[in-house]
């Protein structure tokens, strides 16, 4: 893979701003780890990151670029602080970057598929938010989405005494307002149509978000949205994340991949 750490400036952001990309290389001869690529422009994942972390989190504190390196797969990994991915009532206009912007920006940088069959987004914790919102706010997009222990209840999260996000960032974020249907995942996905990209949902049942995910999750059994699910143990940390990913990547419906997408045991993913 080639790992390119873009600094650029976003007239979203109205600042300068970071991205980490991974890219296709061929790299046979690399010990350890061959590369691939596909023909034609990449496929792209845009993989978002958590509430304290920044662009460089997933290549520094999981195996992405080895998972990845034989997939043929562009990584493109922006940097948001601590926005939950959205046009900041007292800040910045995050989701205008990641949504219009990002996309445009990468595109002019780099060789990568436009085509929606092509294009995949997923995350963690608050990326887990982001990259559900964006799938579910643009399903036209999209092939798939991924949300690891994601904090898909933002509503019901604001008001829990023991959440760790510090009562500064939900008024950075949204005001002393609820968050609006807009940037609910749960109301978002009672209002969608019916053409959506899959859905992976996965969660630690020790993680601190695990009843945000299983409301989400019943809300799409009940709604009939099929999904592939992944609950078992596990906690909000690295090592949890690091499996999670890869069993992502396996599920991907890539370019060539023969079969249905895969759920995290390794069997066909079908609703859950």
């Amino acid at each position: 893979m080639a790992r390119i750490r873009c600094d650029f400036f976003s007239e979203a952001l109205g600042m300068g701003t970071s991205m980490t990309v991974l890219l296709p290389d061929r790299g046979a001869a690399g010990i350890g780890m061959a590369g691939a690529a596909v023909d034609g422009d990449p496929p792209v994942l845009y993989l978002l990151h958590g509430l304290t972390d920044d662009d460089t989190a997933w290549t520094r504190r999981s195996s992405i670029e080895r998972y990845v390196a034989p997939l043929g797969l562009a990584v493109v990994m922006p940097q948001v602080q601590r926005s939950f991915y959205r046009d900041e009532e007292h800040g910045n206009r995050y989701w205008t970057f990641l949504s219009e912007e990002l996309p445009e920006v990468c595109r002019s940088f780099f060789r990568l598929s436009t085509r929606p069959e092509d294009t995949f987004v997923a995350g963690l914790s608050m990326g887990g938010y982001g990259a559900v919102k964006w799938a579910l706010r643009h399903p036209e997009r999209f092939a798939a989405a991924a949300s690891l222990s994601g904090a898909l209840d933002v509503v019901r999260r604001r008001h829990q005494p023991s959440s760790p996000v510090d009562p500064a960032v939900w008024h950075t974020v949204w005001g002393e307002r609820p968050p609006p249907d807009e940037d609910d995942t749960v109301a978002l996905l009672e209002r969608a149509g019916d053409d959506l990209p899959a859905l992976y949902v996965a969660c630690g049942t020790e993680d601190f978000l695990y009843e945000d995910n299983v409301r989400f999750v019943d809300t799409a059994r009940r709604l009939g949205r099929p999904l592939t699910v992944d609950f078992g143990p596990g906690d909000h940390d690295w090592a949890y994340w690091d499996a999670q990913i890869a069993a992502v990547l396996a599920w991907l419906p890539l370019r060539g991949k023969a079969g249905p997408p895969l759920n995290a045991s390794g069997r066909g993913g079908g609703p859950a």
